[in-house]
């Protein structure tokens, strides 16, 4: 069986800082996970590590989300940038980045600390703003 590829190669991005562009200016991903045969769609914030090319999300300690992950950690990852309808050339104007990828449940405190952090850098608006989180509500989340 042939790999499946871009159609239209000319809409390739091809180049680390386009696919980071996109990752940096957006706020949700999708998520697609499976369990027994079962799939699942989810949408989650998020923030990312470009050192490590690691993504995190952080979810409630139970539920339907971390059932799908305990039984199977793989999951196919979509960011969609949506530029809009293109009036009268029946057309959408979108970039999007899809990845393959293994989740982890983090553990240790710190590496929670950190992926906090980087959701709040990516999510807030302000940026001098996203090391105002108080040690407390870091405490609670990471919990």
């Amino acid at each position: 069986m042939l790999p499946y590829h871009l159609r239209r190669q000319e809409k390739a991005l091809t180049t680390r800082e386009a696919l980071l562009e996109i990752i940096h200016s957006q706020r949700y991903l999708t998520l697609a996970l499976c369990k027994e045969g079962q799939p699942y769609l989810v949408t989650v914030n998020y923030g990312f590590d470009p050192a490590t090319e690691c993504f995190y999300f952080h979810c409630a300690g139970e539920g339907k989300k971390l059932d799908y992950l305990r039984a199977n950690p793989r999951v196919w990852g979509q960011i969609l940038a949506d530029d809009g309808y293109l009036p009268g050339e029946c057309d959408h104007a979108f970039r999007s980045v899809h990845f393959e990828g293994r989740a982890a449940l983090l553990t240790d405190r710190e590496a929670k600390r950190q992926a906090l952090r980087l959701m709040i850098d990516q999510l807030e608006p302000d940026r001098s703003r996203s090391r105002r989180a108080s040690p407390q509500r870091i405490a609670v989340l990471t919990a």
